[in-house]
């Protein structure tokens, strides 16, 4: 997703409907009443369900996701709207890293463009991406919440410590070989020299 079409109407609810988020229990499932219930009672209040699928808020079937819980966390919820907003809005961050209001024209335009929207379309996305900003720390990353993580760096300069350290990012299971040697009581030196010699050969220069 480059570029999210949600937007609402009730710009000036946002910050109010992440409150309730942040500080109520998460539900089984995210509804219309549940919305109500929090005091939006309108009918435009109801884009707001469609808004936090793209934010990544609920799934596609309305249920709240990991990034719905994490944000609940006070210490994490900017990190993690810096995370959302970074996903569903990953176009505008193409075109400036840190967008501002001062950048309302020319976040207005991409989505007109992008989407093929009117102007008040267009007005209403760039307002919508513009109410959320003031919610998130850009300069922060929520790292507790992404999918995937980086792989470990691997030596190629080991081939041998290559092949295992990527067994292991596989969860590949490696074998390890113990080998114990029994010495034979002995005072002739040769024998533990002709004992010692043969494994240089056998084991070592393989």
């Amino acid at each position: 997703m480059g570029l999210t079409d949600a937007y609402v109407q009730g710009t000036g609810k946002l910050p109010e409907l992440f409150v309730k988020i942040r500080d109520g229990q998460a539900p089984n499932q995210f509804t219309t009443q549940l919305l109500k219930d929090w005091g939006f009672t309108s009918t435009n209040d109801r884009l707001f369900v469609p808004l936090l699928k793209a934010l990544g808020f609920l799934s596609p079937e309305g249920k709240p996701t990991p990034r719905y819980h994490a944000y609940r966390d006070h210490s994490r919820s900017k990190a993690v709207m810096a995370e959302a907003l970074r996903e569903a809005y990953q176009d505008l961050f193409l075109i400036k890293a840190n967008p501002t209001k001062d950048d309302r024209d020319a976040i207005q335009g991409k989505f007109r463009s992008s989407h093929n929207a009117t102007d008040r379309v267009s007005q209403l996305m760039a307002a919508t991406f513009l109410a959320l900003l003031p919610l998130a720390d850009l300069s922060k990353t929520d790292r507790g919440s992404q999918k995937e993580q980086e792989p470990p760096k691997v030596d190629l300069a080991k081939p041998e410590a290559a092949a295992e350290q990527r067994a292991q990012a596989l969860g590949i299971p490696t074998l390890h070989y113990n080998i114990q040697i029994h010495l034979p009581a002995s005072k002739d030196v040769g024998v533990y020299n002709a004992i010692f010699k043969s494994l240089k050969e056998h084991l070592f220069e393989i």
